[in-house]
């Protein structure tokens, strides 16, 4: 199934947990009834003059006396030059192109699942948190205690404390 609307991409928000895409449907295709059927559903996003296309859960489609709304969560580990182009239409008006998916929902939440579990941290047994992701092996491991002193560090420092930065570091790109 495959539905065509014209709609304004009102947001996209991105948190630890999921992204989000937003559409205002306008005019005459508030009323479409293909709308509702493929709610809960994982679909292909495109928008018209857009090569990419986004695979995202069909949320929830709202509507009130003055607009419906649209929102999806979208595919985890979309990656960000696959999406690009498409975010740049962010705050105007399109056609959005939705396509039912070949993806089953419980694919999509098993791999929502497993991306999630890549991003977030935990905690060992020695205090050590570890926030890393298994693609990026250059980020450092800090004990609680190790980040508490950091921090101390950082604020002493910001506040003119023993060793305030002297800007003689040519690897420091900060102004100061």
């Amino acid at each position: 199934m495959s539905i065509q609307v014209k709609a304004n991409f009102n947001k996209q928000t991105k948190d630890s947990k999921k992204e989000l895409v937003q559409f205002h449907v306008k005019g005459d295709d508030e009323f479409k009834p293909e709308l509702n059927t493929l709610t809960r559903e994982v679909v292909e996003l495109s928008i018209e003059g857009v090569e990419q296309k986004i695979t995202a859960e069909f949320s929830k489609s709202t509507k009130d006396s003055k607009k419906t709304v649209l929102e999806f969560i979208v595919k985890g580990g979309t990656s960000s030059s696959q999406s690009f182009e498409f975010y740049k239409k962010a705050g105007s008006d399109v056609v959005l192109n939705i396509v039912a998916s070949q993806m089953t929902m419980e694919e999509f939440q098993k791999e929502q699942k497993e991306y999630r579990e890549g991003v977030k941290g935990t905690i060992a047994q020695d205090s050590t948190v570890d926030v890393k992701r298994e693609d990026d092996p250059n980020q450092a491991e800090l004990s609680l205690d190790e980040e508490e002193a950091a921090a101390a560090a950082i604020a002493a420092s910001a506040a003119g404390g023993d060793n305030p930065p002297t800007g003689d570091n040519p690897d420091d790109d900060l102004p100061f």
